[in-house]
C-alpha cells in the first residue's frame, strides 16, 4: 500500500499544546491506535503512514476539534472513545457527547462526559430513582454524581443534598485520630467535600450545611430516617453490610433520588464478611426503577497512569 501524509493546520499554539498532552502522550496514542507517525510542527501536525492509517488517524483528530480548538485539555479516554464512535458508526453520538455539557466548575472548567459508558450512567441518574455505578478508582462515579447533585440543589430540583458514605478503615483506626466524631470521619468523607469545592465556594458550604441544604456524614447517621425531596450519594459502597446497604436503600423518600457507588475489587471489610454492594447487585438487577451501570477501566479519567495500573490489576486478578 502506498505511503501518504496530511497536514492539519492547528489554529495556535494552545491547540497544539491540547492535542499533543503532556509529554505528547496524545499523539503517541494516536500513533499506537492507527499506526500512523504523527509529528508537530509548531501549529502544524503532520501525519504519513498507510493512506487507510492516515485517514482514520485524520478523522479522529479532527472529531476532537470541540476540543482543541478552544484549547481544552484531552484525555485519553476521550481519544479512545473517538475510535470506538468511528469503529463502530457512532459519530453523531459522539458529537452529542462533546455537545452535552453537564455543569461549570468555579473555574470555568466544562464538565461534560468523557466516554460513552459514563454518558449512559448520566442518562441512567436522570430518568432513575435510584442508580447504582460500579467501577474502578478514576471512572468518574462520585465526580459525576455530585455534579448533578449540585446542580440540582442550586436548580431548586431537590431540597437538600445528602452525602454519605461507610466509615470503613483502609488499614488504619478511627480511635487513633484526634478529635470528636465528627472530626475522626471527616478524612473518611474528605472525596466528597472535595467535589463540592468544584462548583461551591467553599466558604458558603458551612452555611449550608447550618441550613440543612448539604449534609455530609458517614452511614450510620442515616438510620431511621426517611429522606425526602433530597439527592442522596451513598459512596464506596462495596464497604457497607448487606444490612447497611439495606438500611440506606429503605430510606428513600417521596421526591429523592440516590445514587449508589463503588468499586467491588477494592472492600476494605473483613475477610468473613460480605459486601452489601456485591449482595445488591444479584438481588436487585431485576428490579424495575433501578438502574445498574458498569464503568471500567477504559473509563478512566485521572492521570494515565492510574488506568494502566487497574488494567495491571485486573490482569492479575484474573
Amino acid at each position: 500500500m502506498t505511503q501518504t501524509s496530511q497536514t492539519i493546520q492547528l489554529p495556535n499554539n494552545e491547540s497544539a499544546i491540547s492535542l499533543a498532552g503532556v509529554g505528547e502522550e496524545n499523539l503517541k496514542l494516536l500513533s499506537r491506535h492507527t499506526g500512523a507517525q504523527l509529528v508537530l510542527r509548531g501549529q502544524d501536525l503532520l501525519i504519513s503512514g498507510k493512506e487507510k492509517q492516515v485517514q482514520r488517524c485524520v478523522e479522529v483528530v479532527r472529531s476532537l476539534k470541540p476540543y482543541w480548538s478552544e484549547a481544552k485539555t484531552i484525555s485519553q479516554p476521550e481519544i479512545l472513545t473517538a475510535f470506538h464512535a468511528f469503529d463502530t458508526g457512532r459519530t453523531e453520538e459522539l458529537q452529542d457527547l462533546q455537545k452535552d455539557i453537564l455543569a461549570r466548575t468555579r473555574r470555568g472548567e466544562l464538565i461534560r462526559a468523557k466516554t460513552f459508558r459514563q454518558r449512559q450512567y448520566i442518562k441512567a441518574i436522570q430518568s432513575h430513582d435510584i442508580t447504582f455505578c460500579i467501577g474502578p478508582a478514576g471512572t468518574g462515579k462520585t465526580f459525576l454524581a455530585a455534579v448533578l447533585a449540585v446542580k440540582a440543589l442550586l436548580n431548586d430540583e431537590c431540597d437538600r443534598l445528602i452525602l454519605t458514605r461507610p466509615a470503613v478503615e483502609a488499614g488504619e483506626k478511627l480511635g487513633f485520630l484526634p478529635g470528636d466524631l465528627q472530626q475522626k470521619v471527616n478524612p473518611f468523607l474528605r472525596p466528597l467535600y472535595d467535589a463540592l469545592y468544584e462548583f461551591i465556594d467553599p466558604e458558603k458550604i458551612p452555611d449550608l450545611m447550618e441550613r440543612g441544604k448539604i449534609e455530609v456524614a458517614p452511614l450510620a447517621y442515616m438510620r431511621g430516617r426517611t429522606l425526602s425531596n433530597a439527592f442522596i450519594i451513598v459512596d464506596e459502597a462495596q464497604n457497607t453490610t448487606p444490612a447497611q446497604l439495606k438500611m440506606v436503600l429503605t430510606r428513600l423518600g417521596f421526591g429523592s433520588k440516590m445514587i449508589v457507588t463503588g468499586d467491588i475489587t477494592q472492600t476494605d471489610l473483613h475477610d468473613l464478611q460480605k459486601s452489601g454492594l456485591e449482595i445488591a447487585m444479584k438481588m436487585l438487577k431485576s428490579v424495575e426503577g433501578i438502574a445498574f451501570c458498569q464503568l471500567s477501566q477504559a473509563d478512566v479519567v485521572r492521570h494515565p497512569l492510574v488506568q494502566r495500573i487497574v488494567a495491571a490489576y485486573e490482569q492479575f486478578e484474573k
